[in-house]
């Protein structure tokens, strides 16, 4: 079982650590089962009599409809698929189908139901997840979820556990569209650009995350913003990470637009709730050559970010110097503020160790 943050859960960051400890306890661990709580993305069970590992990971997307998040009908459908395809890029597993579960509410018009289920069905292709199968039910208010399934060959499945000191850290893509996103469609402080120029449509780094399988020591996707991610990755292999890359220079271009009209610092986009799809990974040394020439056969320009370090802490060059943030704090802030953005962005400055 894995955390989840997005966007505005209650129990946020460590606070959710410790709900799913208690959810939890009590109940039997397969002896099939590869992972620990927490360790993967995806859920990784071995396949007896074979030597293939099952990645299985199931996500909705209720709070993101409730506080308005997802708003368009096809979005919904886009991303319910898309966070599950996202967990087993994570874990490198190629895709194998997808179930899902539709609540429908009586309010929702034929038009609405149409874009749901096609923003489901494009989704699906993009990923190479078939529909599999699910459930469909009416209830007062929409819901969405899913399970996707995956293999991947045994033995080689990424986890969130195994970088060293040493390593060094990765991004498959540009960050910061998903908090630029989630600041554009839940508040009205930016301009008409700015909404114009960011689409957010998030394609899960399937292919990606499959070709770092075997090269990467740690993976974990972005769907809870970058500075959780990053938070998580140090709790986990009891490590720090330096960041050397100016943070203009691996922030979505679109997303910095909309920072620049919301009047807000660049690094924010890095430790909002919501986050972007992509993948953070770290890859030893000895694979570096590896990776840059898997890369290039792909088309694929992975963001070099910095590195795996020994001393605790998230480590960022801010305005020219080298800042460490707290990210702990910063992983509970959102829910801790009550939504409120002017209380949230006063206690990010406040989390930077000046």
């Amino acid at each position: 079982m894995k955390t989840r943050t997005r966007p505005v859960a209650a129990h946020a960051g460590v606070v959710e650590i410790e709900l799913i400890e208690r959810l939890t306890r009590g109940f039997e661990r397969s002896p099939y089962q590869l992972n620990r709580r927490h360790e993967t993305d995806a859920e990784l069970v071995r396949i007896p009599g074979t030597d293939l590992t099952l990645a299985i990971t199931t996500d909705g997307v209720s709070e993101e409809i409730e506080t308005g998040l997802y708003a368009d009908p096809w979005l919904v459908g886009w991303m319910t698929v898309t966070v599950n395809a996202s967990d087993l890029a994570a874990v490198g597993a190629a895709p194998l189908g997808l179930l899902v579960s539709e609540t429908l509410p009586p309010t929702m018009t034929a038009d609405e139901v149409r874009a749901l289920q096609q923003g489901l069905a494009e989704a699906c292709r993009a990923h190479g997840l078939p529909l599999l199968g699910g459930d469909t039910n009416a209830g007062s208010r929409l819901h969405m979820g899913a399970t996707a399934v995956g293999l991947a060959p045994g033995g080689t499945s990424l986890t969130r556990v195994g970088c060293r000191p040493g390593d060094t850290l990765y991004a498959s893509g540009p960050l910061g569209s998903g908090t630029a996103f989630a600041l554009l469609q839940l508040t009205a402080k930016t301009d008409g650009d700015a909404i114009d120029t960011l689409c957010f449509q998030p394609v899960a780094r399937l292919a990606e995350g499959q070709a770092i399988r075997t090269l990467a020591s740690a993976c974990m996707d972005t769907s809870d913003g970058a500075v959780t991610t990053l938070d998580e990755l140090m709790r986990l292999n009891a490590t720090g990470i330096r960041v050397d890359l100016a943070v203009e220079d691996y922030l979505d271009q679109a997303a910095l637009q909309v920072a620049r009209a919301a009047g807000i610092p660049a690094w924010m986009l890095l430790a909002g709730p919501h986050g972007e799809f992509e993948l953070i990974f770290t890859i030893p040394p000895e694979h570096e050559v590896e990776l840059e020439a898997v890369a290039r056969s792909m088309n694929w320009r992975p963001l070099r970010l910095g590195s795996v370090v020994a001393a605790p802490g998230l480590e960022l060059p801010l305005d020219g110097v080298s800042r460490t943030l707290d990210t702990t704090r910063i992983r509970n802030l959102y829910s801790e503020s009550g939504g409120d953005l002017a209380a949230y962005r006063a206690g990010l400055d406040r989390s930077i160790d000046r």
